[in-house]
């Protein structure tokens, strides 16, 4: 079995990865945490750095707690969502794990919404975390 976790360094995230967390200790499923960007130029190297470093520590955690887990970075040029979607696909997940909060119509329609792509696009169940 295997788990996916929707991770871009938001409290929400946090939360979609603990419970995530959890159900793979509960269910000895192995845990991929996967974070994905865009890449280009529109994409900060903060940003990048300060991710690359989350997942880093995300990956000791796993160790440390005994789940089977691995952590990716990716920027194949797709939004997230469809890099999310594409990659459970692809690997064969069985659940995926996303943060949720709430956003302003604006916000939505200029931005997107990438948990709201997942949860209506991805081919497997996913929980939503608040």
């Amino acid at each position: 079995m295997k788990f996916l976790v929707a991770y871009n360094g938001t409290k929400e995230s946090a939360a979609a990865l603990a419970l995530a967390q959890s159900h793979a200790n509960t269910f000895g499923a192995q845990l991929v945490v996967l974070s994905s960007s865009e890449g280009g130029k529109g994409e900060k190297i903060e940003d990048i750095n300060k991710i690359k470093q989350d997942l880093e520590k995300i990956k000791q955690d796993l160790a440390k707690d005994g789940i089977d887990g691995e952590v990716e970075q990716l920027a194949r040029g797709l939004m997230a969502g469809e890099d999310i979607v594409l990659y459970a696909a692809e690997n064969e997940i069985d659940q995926i794990y996303v943060g949720i909060r709430k956003k302003s119509r604006t916000s939505k329609l200029i931005l997107g919404s990438t948990a709201q792509f997942i949860i209506l696009k991805a081919g497997c169940p996913v929980t939503s975390v608040k």
